[in-house]
């Protein structure tokens, strides 16, 4: 078997954490089981390129109890756990090409290597894998079904390709569904961008001026979070609608070049580039922190940065100190790349349980209708949804009540008013 990670022997604590992991993820427990039974992906072929963590080692193992050939690589070249992708090799035999801290060559050497399984169905999260099999690996289209995108960059991605008819094969937007946008975005991103910023810095945040750029479901996980504990949050938007929810949501709204001004701490979470520049950097406090929790390190304007500083140096680990020529020092955390996951551990898998079910489920469903879906990026299906919000539910041990006969007629019929 072919593979690429650091170091084999790191397996038994990746063993450990995975199964730590898997005790919190108690939907993909479920679906694993009836995977395991009924061998539902027998045959399937599946290429993923999937951050390398122990929530994804277990949506791994679900996808192979189904009957699937797994191969797993990188989609961010600092978010690798090493011990984990040890494990998924030395314990269970699941191809794994992802280091953490490859450099960018390496980067896409692992993503070649895992299309050379000739893949029926690709997992993306950034839309890498799908990008570089239309750019560069065209002869895989032909035996694929279909694939599934895991991000928010991702389906921007995969939309404008299909928009440019670009696209050659259907892909599932589990990005979108909602037990996956209004859950792993909010709670997970929320939790873990913070856990990434404290473990990487150590800093007291209550009383700090926290600027989240971006009000997605991602920017309003944060900001909460950061309002939690202690922070006065400001949000910068480009999009009047979530500027104004921001408002309401009892937020400080201004642009990036005015909090630039007054912001301690940044984050960026846009799915685009640039978020934060050259313009933006001299105006900010000496000391000032910036970060990235969208999916791309193109957020942060790092070339920018590294011109204007007369010196830089890595105070911490994951803290490059940058000093411009007005003496002002601007703090980049992770290199720019995902901080929830350089520096800290990603989401809980409590949150990506639903996520990775959503993942499972919409595999399934590509092997028995992928072949019929038209070209485009599709929404999950509403019954996969559904389905994971009742799993999840029941294994939390929380009831709900269901419509009565009289209830459902009357929310179907248009004859009875006051």
């Amino acid at each position: 078997m072919e593979y690429d990670v650091k170091d084999l022997n790191l397996a038994g604590e990746g063993r450990l954490r995975i199964e730590w992991a898997e005790r919190n993820m108690p939907v993909l427990r479920f679906i694993k089981e009836r995977f395991a039974r009924e061998k539902v992906l027998s045959g399937m072929r599946i290429s993923a390129c999937l951050h390398i963590t122990t929530e994804t080692a277990n949506l791994a193992l679900t996808l192979k109890a189904g009957g699937a050939e797994i191969a797993l690589c990188a989609s961010n070249p600092l978010s690798t756990q090493d011990d984990v992708a040890a494990c998924l090799v030395q314990d269970y035999q699941i191809p794994v090409f992802a280091r953490k801290g490859e450099d960018n060559k390496t980067y896409y050497e692992h993503i070649h290597a895992v299309l050379d399984r000739k893949p029926n169905i690709t997992m993306d999260d950034g839309a890498d894998l799908v990008s570089t099999i239309h750019a560069k690996r065209r002869e895989l289209i032909e035996d694929i079904i279909g694939g599934t995108e895991e991000t928010t960059t991702g389906v921007i991605r995969l939309r404008a390709m299909a928009q440019d008819g670009a696209l050659k094969y259907p892909i599932l937007a589990v990005n979108d569904a909602q037990t996956k946008y209004m859950f792993d975005n909010r709670y997970g991103t929320g939790q873990s961008t913070l856990d990434g910023i404290i473990r990487s810095t150590n800093i007291l945040i209550a009383g700090l001026n926290f600027v989240v750029c971006g009000y997605g479901w991602c920017g309003r996980g944060v900001a909460m979070r950061a309002r939690g504990i202690g922070a006065n949050v400001i949000v910068t938007e480009v999009d009047s609608l979530r500027a104004l929810e921001a408002t309401m949501d009892g937020f400080r709204v201004m642009p990036i070049a005015e909090a630039a001004e007054v912001g301690d701490i940044f984050v960026t979470l846009t799915g685009d580039k640039n978020v934060i520049r050259a313009e933006h950097f001299r105006k900010m406090k000496d000391g000032t922190i910036v970060c990235n929790s969208g999916h791309f390190n193109v957020e942060v304007d790092i070339p920018s940065l590294e011109k204007m500083a007369t010196s830089h140096r890595k105070v911490r680990p994951f803290v490059e100190e940058y000093t411009l020529s007005n003496k002002k020092r601007i703090n980049l955390l992770g290199e720019g790349r995902l901080i929830n996951l350089v520096a800290a551990e990603g989401h809980p898998a409590a949150v990506m349980d639903m996520s990775f079910a959503n993942q499972a489920l919409s595999a399934e469903y590509l092997k028995k209708k992928g072949s019929s879906l038209e070209v485009k990026v599709h929404r999950v299906p509403e019954e996969i949804d559904r389905t994971v919000a009742e799993l999840k539910l029941h294994t939390m041990g929380i009831k709900i009540d269901k419509l009565t006969p009289e209830q459902k007629k009357y929310l179907s019929s248009w004859s009875e008013g006051t």
